[in-house]
């Protein structure tokens, strides 16, 4: 069941491994071997043909015969004049044309349309795509990542998932969003995902290595795009933000922050979760001061409750004295209610 209650239905695959030319070559192999069968039964049963040209039926007559009615309908000059010569053609012939032709549209459209096509496709996308989320990597935490940020009004179409498992890019698609093949780690795909214009990263690859590693090539490619990312060990935490992480999420020391908080109050984690999640009656909010708040303190703004400002890359709590005088520039964190939460900064 997904999460409106519609079943649904999955087929396992595995996609294949044989390489473009192979592939080719085994259905070039498959062709030939349909106008063999063709070229033997017509060779074997040459007596059954007549040639309107010379009256005699050579190998090399037989063999553009085959040829000729195995791709048209033929030309006349070489015809079936017996019972049996007819039906092979009816029953043998006329099927193996059809299959070849299935072969010939089947590979044109696998190796010229379709990329044609995709390439096409994927270049419009591209140009539509500006501050967008990018989400490297759809598990159990990219998957939900997905999910909450189109419940907090995200535009599935502003969502790049990528992925290198085709079966988790047709969940993903299944949501709308745009997806990608490849491997995150390298510039080129994160290019193609126009990274440096994201309005932010989202990594989740599942292992810590991995997960650091496209942290290091996004923040190469996007200077100062903002890059979250999931560490499951806290002591690749600190490497994960060497590589450029500005934000840095462990999912199980999260949890313990919220078990703990628990036992010090039956409400505490729960008002946690109702702040970080999008069905909750209030939301945090991060943005920029408006210039009728410069020069007042921090527990005046009109829009939320303000917990904390950031200026220069420094924490301010709502306590201290210099959040008693915001600044041009300062970063606000408040808490509104879920309809301002959910509305753009």
């Amino acid at each position: 069941m997904d999460r409106r209650g519609h079943r649904r239905s999955f087929s396992l695959r595995r996609k294949g491994q044989a390489p473009d030319w192979l592939r080719l070559l085994w259905r070039v192999a498959l062709a030939t071997g349909l106008v063999a069968v063709a070229l033997l039964g017509h060779w074997l049963d040459r007596d059954g043909l007549r040639d309107n040209f010379d009256g005699a039926v050579s190998f090399l007559d037989v063999l553009y015969f085959t040829v000729i009615t195995v791709t048209t309908v033929g030309y006349g000059d070489i015809v079936p004049v017996t019972t049996q010569a007819r039906m092979f053609d009816t029953f043998v012939v006329t099927p193996v044309r059809l299959f070849v032709w299935l072969i010939f549209l089947g590979t044109a459209y696998d190796f010229v349309f379709k990329r044609v096509w995709d390439k096409w496709r994927m270049k419009v996308i591209q140009r539509r795509l500006h501050d967008h989320v990018v989400v490297a990597g759809y598990g159990t935490s990219g998957a939900e990542a997905v999910a909450e940020l189109i419940k907090r009004g995200a535009a599935p179409e502003t969502i790049v998932v990528i992925d290198d498992r085709t079966t988790a890019l047709e969940i993903a698609e299944a949501c709308g969003v745009a997806v990608m093949e490849g491997d995150a780690t390298r510039n080129a795909v994160l290019e193609a995902a126009q990274v440096a214009r994201a309005s932010a990263v989202i990594v989740a690859a599942g292992r810590d290595d991995t997960s650091i590693l496209i942290v290091l090539t996004a923040r190469g490619l996007a200077p100062s795009v903002p890059i979250s990312v999931v560490i499951k060990s806290q002591d690749n935490e600190a490497i994960a933000r060497q590589a450029g992480a500005n934000t840095v999420i462990n999912p199980t020391s999260l949890a313990g922050v919220l078990l703990a908080g628990s036992t010090h109050g039956a409400h505490i984690a729960s008002y946690i979760a109702d702040l970080a999640a999008a069905e909750g009656q209030v939301a945090l909010h991060e943005r920029e001061v408006l210039a009728g708040e410069i020069g007042q303190p921090l527990s005046q703004i009109r829009t939320g409750l303000g917990l904390r400002v950031y200026r220069d890359e420094h924490s301010i709590g709502f306590w201290e004295g210099a959040a008693q005088r915001l600044e041009p520039g300062d970063m606000i964190v408040e808490v509104v209610p879920l309809d301002i939460g959910r509305a753009p900064g």
